[in-house]
C-alpha cells in the first residue's frame, strides 16, 4: 500500500517537475536574444562543443541559489548518454583535450563557463572580452551565420526570478 502511494505522489511530483521545466523553457524563450547555442562538455578527456537551435538536450530543472533569489532555474546538465550519443553520432566537434583545458583555467582568473566561452569566441577569429550582458540583451558571439549564447555544463540557462523581473 506505501509502495502505492509513494509511486503516485513520485509521478505526480514527476508531472509537476515536467510542467515546470516546460513553463520555463517557454518564458525563457518569450524574451531570449538568441535562440541559437554553442553547448560545451566533459566528455572522455576531452572537451567537446555543440551547435543547437533552441534548448535541447541536457536542459534541467534545478533549484535556484539563494543569492539568486531561489526558487528554479534551467540548467545547462547533460547526461553520460547524451553526451556519449553526440559524440558518437559525430555532432560533436573537438575543441581541446581536457587537460588542456584545466591547465588553461588553472591559468586563468576566470570560471569554467567564461573559459570555454573564450576558446570558442578565439577559435571564431574573434576577441573575447568579458560582459556581463543578460540573456535577453545580447549573445556570446555574433558570426555572419548567426549570434550565439554559449553556455559549458553545470551553467545556468536563466532563474524564475529574473524571468520574474522581465514580467515573463
Amino acid at each position: 500500500m506505501y509502495g502505492i502511494i509513494y509511486t503516485e505522489v513520485k509521478e505526480r511530483t514527476v508531472f509537476l517537475m515536467n510542467a515546470m521545466l516546460i513553463n520555463l523553457i517557454a518564458r525563457y524563450n518569450s524574451i531570449a536574444f538568441t535562440h541559437n547555442y554553442i553547448m560545451g562538455f566533459a566528455y572522455k578527456g576531452n572537451i567537446y562543443a555543440v551547435k543547437t537551435v533552441g534548448l535541447s538536450f541536457g536542459i534541467k530543472l534545478d533549484r535556484a541559489s539563494s543569492k539568486n533569489g531561489g526558487g528554479y532555474c534551467l540548467r545547462y546538465q547533460p547526461t553520460k548518454a547524451e553526451k556519449e550519443a553526440l559524440v558518437e553520432s559525430g555532432q560533436a566537434e573537438l575543441i581541446c583535450s581536457k587537460e588542456w583545458f584545466d591547465s588553461f583555467h588553472a591559468c586563468s582568473s576566470y570560471n569554467k563557463g567564461e573559459d570555454f566561452e573564450r576558446i570558442i569566441t578565439e577559435r571564431a577569429g574573434q576577441e573575447w572580452e568579458k560582459d556581463n550582458a543578460p540573456f535577453f540583451k545580447g549573445a556570446d558571439l555574433t558570426t555572419e551565420e548567426a549570434s550565439y549564447s554559449i553556455k559549458f555544463e553545470k551553467a545556468t540557462i536563466c532563474t524564475e526570478t529574473t524571468l520574474i523581473k522581465q514580467g515573463v
